[in-house]
């Protein structure tokens, strides 16, 4: 496989948790594809742990793994949520958010407990998940004549694109779905079947 248009996430939510001298960490690793799920995930855990002392977290979105945000809610900066950060990196995982809560046990943990405890915590959570490897796909929108329908379709049948729309009237018009590594061979083939055009390809 290649590792450009392949990425590793989770399929569902997960929980760890660690108590680290008396102090409680509660962590959810949260399979997220746009800011405002997250949004609503972090909120959500606020409103549940309202009583917590913290509740940071860290995310990665996109099969290219470039955006990302960390959130270290009143912790010392860098001890929370960068360290969530840098598992979800060791894991390699994107579209990914973590968080993790702390119920304060009255003992100070020092800069490298609270980063070894964020750390191990978010750890268990990814310990917990289930891990799935994903291919990144593209859209190919074709429209031909129908005389040319058989050729088309002999190619998607070799080829294998997942077919999301199509319609067969006097044009006939067909979306396809390919993973990216596989989409200009595809294009290829099909630019090859007499008039057909490839139309608002993403």
């Amino acid at each position: 496989m290649s590792a450009a248009d392949t990425y590793k996430t989770i399929t569902k939510i997960s929980e760890g948790s660690i108590t680290e001298q008396r102090s409680k960490f509660i962590a959810y690793a949260v399979p997220v594809h746009t800011p405002e799920e997250i949004k609503m995930y972090v909120d959500g855990y606020r409103n549940q742990y309202y009583d917590a002392r913290h509740v940071c977290w860290a995310y990665m979105l996109g099969a290219d793994r470039k955006n990302f945000r960390v959130n270290d809610d009143g912790e010392p900066s860098s001890t929370a949520g960068k360290p969530i950060l840098g598992i979800i990196n060791s894991n390699e995982l994107t579209d990914i958010l973590i968080v993790v809560i702390r119920y304060f046990g009255g003992v100070k943990l020092g800069t490298s407990g609270l980063i070894a405890s964020y750390r191990t915590a978010a750890q268990d959570a990814i310990a917990n998940a289930e891990v799935i490897e994903k291919t990144v796909d593209e859209k190919i929108s074709i429209t031909f004549e129908y005389p040319f329908l058989n050729g088309v379709m002999r190619i998607v049948k070799e080829d294998n694109p997942v077919v999301i729309s199509q319609n067969f009237d006097m044009d006939c018009q067909m979306t396809l779905m390919i993973r990216k590594s596989e989409v200009e061979k595809l294009k290829t083939r099909l630019l090859k079947v007499e008039t057909l055009r490839l139309i608002n390809d993403e």
